[in-house]
């Protein structure tokens, strides 16, 4: 299908991005309240405030698109272009006042990502990939080559990935990379898209959390899929696979089987 994105979606995308980072700092390193959701995860006043400020935009300027939020649900998901929002990536990291997080936005056509954005707006960093280039603050960003599994440097979520049904499969592949770290959240996929990481390989991933880091990663030459090598798009969360050599990417399906 055909992946471009008009421009007007791109332009309102930078938008969401300012007005969400707009939100989110005057928390950033404060005493604010915390609330569990129901599977325990946190989330705060700056999640759900910088998610309406992004929906608000939307509804404004296109009421016809859908919209797919972490904190204030779903709606209109049947529609073609559908909106994929995560506040806050990372609330988590927020909270205990690390600037790994990130603000993800995606704009899926027909259930597939077709323009992401990775904000960073304590660090003042936009990741964009849309339309066949990624880009980090404006300039062009390409992932690196990295020929086989045993000079790669691997991120993954968290310990987490070593425990429960994926357990044995993520095992292996942690064994046959060089290098490992746990941790940064979304960041970790743009600073593969920068070409400082080869691999990164994530489990219970809901669709706001990698619709917008596909496009980026893709366009910077890199290759994301879930662990069996099927594309990701708005149906099949789970698992998330990227790579910033294709030819690696091969290499860590099959060993993840």
């Amino acid at each position: 299908m055909n992946k471009d994105c008009p421009q007007e979606f791109i332009d309102l995308a930078h938008q969401m991005a300012d007005a969400a980072g707009d939100v989110i700092r005057p928390y950033f390193r404060q005493k604010i309240d915390i609330i569990g959701k129901s599977d325990s995860s946190p989330v705060t006043i700056a999640d759900r405030d910088a998610e309406t400020a992004m929906r608000n935009l939307v509804e404004a300027a296109f009421p016809e698109h859908g919209i797919i939020g972490e904190e204030h649900g779903e709606v209109r998901t049947d529609a073609e272009y559908v909106w994929v929002l995560d506040p806050i990536d990372g609330t988590l990291s927020f909270i205990s006042g690390s600037p790994t997080f990130g603000t993800l936005i995606a704009l899926t056509r027909n259930g597939v990502p077709i323009m992401g954005i990775l904000n960073q707006p304590i660090s003042n960093e936009r990741w964009v990939g849309a339309n066949g280039t990624s880009t980090l603050n404006g300039t062009p960003i390409s992932t690196r080559e990295c020929a086989q599994l045993n000079g790669a440097t691997l991120f993954a979520w968290g310990a987490e990935l070593m425990q429960g049904s994926h357990e044995q499969r993520f095992r292996r592949l942690y064994g046959a990379v060089k290098r490992k770290r746990f941790g940064y959240d979304c960041y970790a996929y743009g600073l593969l898209s920068l070409g400082f990481v080869d691999v990164i390989a994530d489990c219970d991933m809901k669709a706001f959390d990698y619709c917008a880091l596909v496009p980026i990663v893709e366009n910077a030459g890199g290759k994301m899929t879930d662990w069996s090598g099927n594309p990701l798009t708005l149906s099949n969360p789970g698992y998330a696979l990227a790579t910033g050599d294709s030819g690696l990417h091969s290499q860590a399906v099959k060993i993840l089987e």
